[in-house]
């Protein structure tokens, strides 16, 4: 497949409410958008980077000099044998997964629309509709929680993720489980705790959590080892799984039992799907996650979770759970607690160019 050209757009967005996690909050994302021209289609992708470093290394602003500076000049102008190669010219940069995985999505895409095939099936998913979960940020009270949790139970989400902290965990959640004792629920740490915390950690055993998500270090799987040898709660790890090979890490290490797939976070499709198949060969749930993505990356998720290892619902929540009007048509819309996966070809929903062209703060267009 020959690509033809690209077109970067960075687009402003604001969510509907301010999202907290332990690392701090956030209400208005900037969106990178990339286009690629090529086969007389053209592929979108997105880059799930975030604006200052909490979550990775990687920013927005990071993202868009790589990509214009090494990725982009190297990829535009190639003829790749398929869409898992378009990004061999750009194998020599270290690290930059966000931004090297808006490319290798776009590639998709593009790929897709040229043969026909909807995205799901172009990368191998069997599954018409996928379980959807919700990620709930930290809230100024225990009471707007349960306000918040009662809210999406009655939307029909499948699973409820709530955001924890130090002093903001167990009396928290015992209070969630305790209104609703059936409802699915998880936590999610985003490595806001150490092993001086284990007291803490272990309380949460009581409260039949599905999983503890990254409690510890995203750099520390002998650590999360030794606490899931303390727990009998599951630990899922998201951060920490950047690559196949730390999957198989930390399978060997047992430092969790589920894993999170972000297809952002791991460099694409590509290193999403060596993750999925190892998991799958060794019995480990998957499920995919979330990164407040527009419904350009929703709809890559979306298609991801169509893959027959993710068991377990994802936070690929629909659009106006984040925004008042979403970048594609149709947007995202929750069915009996799930989404339909979009049945055209490629991504499936139509990106609103006019919206995002008028939108949009900063433009570069590279030709082949």
């Amino acid at each position: 497949m020959k690509i033809d050209g690209v077109r970067l757009d960075l687009v402003p967005l604001r969510l509907r409410e301010r999202f907290e996690i332990s690392s701090g909050a956030r209400q208005n994302r900037t969106i990178l958008l990339v286009r690629l021209h090529g086969e007389g289609e053209i592929g979108w992708g997105e880059c799930v980077a975030a604006e200052d470093p909490g979550y990775s290394y990687e920013t927005t602003e990071t993202a868009w000099h790589v990509l214009t500076e090494f990725v982009l000049p190297a990829v535009v102008g190639t003829d790749a044998e398929g869409p898992g190669d378009v990004m061999a010219p750009a194998k020599w940069i270290r690290g930059h997964r966000m931004a090297k995985a808006a490319v290798e999505m776009a590639a998709w895409d593009l790929h897709a629309r040229s043969a026909g095939l909807s995205l799901a099936e172009a990368i191998g998913g069997d599954r018409r509709r996928v379980d959807v979960g919700v990620s709930v940020g930290l809230q100024p009270t225990d009471d707007d929680l349960l306000l918040q949790v009662e809210g999406y139970a009655a939307r029909g989400y499948k699973r409820v993720k709530i955001k924890i902290k130090p002093g903001r965990d167990v009396d928290m959640l015992r209070r969630v489980r305790e209104r609703f004792p059936d409802l699915p629920l998880m936590a999610d740490a985003n490595s806001a705790y150490t092993l001086d915390d284990l007291p803490t950690l272990r309380k949460l055993d009581a409260l039949g959590l599905m999983m503890i998500e990254q409690p510890l270090g995203y750099d520390d799987l002998r650590d999360h080892a030794r606490l899931q040898e303390e727990l009998e709660t599951s630990i899922c790890l998201d951060e920490s799984i950047r690559s196949v090979g730390d999957a198989a890490l930390a399978l060997e290490l047992g430092a969790g039992r589920i894993i999170n797939i972000k297809p952002g976070r791991v460099g694409g499709f590509g290193g999403a799907r060596a993750i999925h198949d190892l998991c799958l060969a060794r019995g480990v749930p998957v499920w995919c996650g979330g990164m407040l993505e527009s419904g350009v990356g929703r709809a890559h998720n979306v298609a991801l979770a169509t893959l027959p290892g993710f068991t377990l619902p994802g936070d690929i929540s629909e659009s106006r759970r984040y925004w008042e009007r979403d970048l594609v048509d149709p947007e995202f819309v929750l069915t009996e607690g799930t989404l339909l996966v979009p049945e055209g070809p490629g991504i499936g929903v139509r990106p609103d160019v006019e919206r995002i062209e008028a939108h949009s703060v900063r433009t570069a267009c590279l030709p082949g």
